[in-house]
């Protein structure tokens, strides 16, 4: 394990456990991230994936364990954390009654930005909607919201870009449309960690592979058990999410 400051660690997290009440969703998992490396984790729903995600994101504080960023804290430092790194959720979080030019023109303003019609026209047809930019997101397919969704990652360039099943809702153009936002995001050094149910998926591109189960990760892609660091956590299947 590399130290959380090291320039090559991207995201280093060491015996990392999450608890909702008496509930362990995490149980004391530890990964480390190369700058510009493309992590997969896959496994069933409940196994911690989009928990784990959430911590690296700095939207949930660790109950045990270290977690590092970009060598920075995601407890003490998260407010900087947030300027660099960028989290597509498994909800899409649009506003229905807003259209699809509205919805990306708040995204970029709530990034500080004020980009042209001309801009965001652009960026709506990276991802298909350009014919649909002024047309209400609530009228839109649950497709259509997804890659309305993916738009706002497309305004920014984080150095660490989260994707929560990125893959759903999409056919295979969209999937495509992932896939080359992954391999673009890589091509510039920044890191990518996604998380999927779907292995086959959850490999696009992917540099590495890690399994997820009951809050534990399984093996990664050169077969090693990953470690579990830290306090001891309850083994007891009714505490697992």
């Amino acid at each position: 394990m590399r130290p959380a400051n090291e320039s090559s660690s991207a995201v280093a997290l060491i015996g990392v456990a999450q608890r909702f009440g008496h509930r362990w969703a995490i149980r004391g998992v530890s990964l480390d991230v190369s700058a510009g490396e493309v992590v997969a984790i896959v496994g069933h729903n409940g196994s911690g994936k989009s928990t784990l995600l959430r911590i690296v994101a700095t939207a949930l504080r660790p109950t045990r364990g270290s977690a590092h960023v970009l060598g920075l804290d995601v407890t003490r430092d998260a407010a900087r954390l947030r300027e660099r790194v960028a989290l597509l959720t498994h909800d899409v979080a649009l506003y229905g009654d807003l259209t699809a030019e509205e919805n990306l023109r708040f995204a970029a303003r709530m990034l500080g930005q004020r980009p042209s019609r001309v801009q965001l026209e652009a960026v709506l047809d990276q991802v298909g909607l350009r014919a649909v930019a002024d047309e209400r997101a609530r009228t839109f397919s649950s497709g259509m919201q997804r890659r309305l969704s993916i738009a706002r990652i497309f305004l920014r360039t984080p150095d660490v870009l989260l994707l929560d099943e990125p893959f759903n809702s999409l056919d295979a153009d969209g999937v495509a449309l992932v896939s080359d936002l992954v391999r673009q995001t890589r091509a510039r050094g920044a890191t990518v960690l996604l998380v999927a149910h779907d292995l086959q998926r959850g490999a696009i591109a992917a540099d590495r592979v890690v399994a997820m189960a009951e809050g534990r990760f399984v093996e990664d892609a050169a077969g090693a058990t990953a470690p579990v660091l830290g306090e001891p956590v309850p083994e007891s299947p009714d505490v697992l999410v």
